[in-house]
């Protein structure tokens, strides 16, 4: 049996596989930024189509990962490697997957980075006087194409905004003057995701 016979074979012939995306997405986020995109691309290329996907949240509610489900038209080694250029192409995060019964192989290049605001220990006059888009707007401006805003999170003491980028260490260093000096993003914290 070949590495790719393994698929799961539907009953309308095509052969199921997920795709685990190291990414904290919102489902219209992973909407636009993933699905949509590869879905466009395999059918461009005749090979298969997105079927859905799904969310995982951590016991917080904050988001852990999502998938997205895709069907290849049959398991030719030349539509793997199509999906496999797609992804590619399209970029996910470092720590994400392709998987089907038996079969699993990691993909990804992004770096993320997850911006925790502060929403409970700040003055009242900043809550109401500072905009949570600008702190976006402002990021992605200083970011300058090595990283870009894709989703948040609104949890009960922070708001989570999630980048992905080439380098995590690269935007945070892009961002680092702007959140010592924006009122809201006092009290923030910056972790790797991806």
């Amino acid at each position: 049996m070949g590495l790719f016979d393994i698929f799961k074979k539907k009953e309308n012939n095509t052969y199921h596989l997920t795709l685990q995306l190291n990414a904290r997405l919102l489902p219209i986020d992973r909407g636009e930024f993933f699905e949509e995109p590869i879905n466009e691309a395999l059918e461009s290329c005749k090979c298969g189509t997105t079927d859905g996907g799904g969310t995982m949240q951590q016991a917080t509610g904050e988001i852990e990962f999502c998938d997205i489900e895709i069907l290849l038209k049959d398991n030719s080694m030349e539509n793997v490697d199509k999906l496999l250029q797609i992804i590619d192409r399209i970029g996910v995060p470092k720590g994400s997957f392709l998987r089907a019964d038996g079969f699993e192989q990691s993909v990804g290049t992004l770096e993320g980075l997850a911006l925790y605001l502060n929403g409970t220990e700040l003055s009242e006059e900043v809550y109401q006087n500072c905009d949570i888009n600008y702190v976006i707007e402002k990021i992605e401006e200083v970011l300058d194409g090595s990283g870009r805003f894709y989703s948040y999170w609104e949890g009960p003491e922070n708001t989570a905004l999630y980048f992905y980028g080439i380098s995590f260490g690269e935007m945070k260093q892009r961002m680092t003057s702007f959140l010592s000096e924006y009122p809201l993003c006092q009290k923030c914290r910056v972790e790797q995701i991806a």
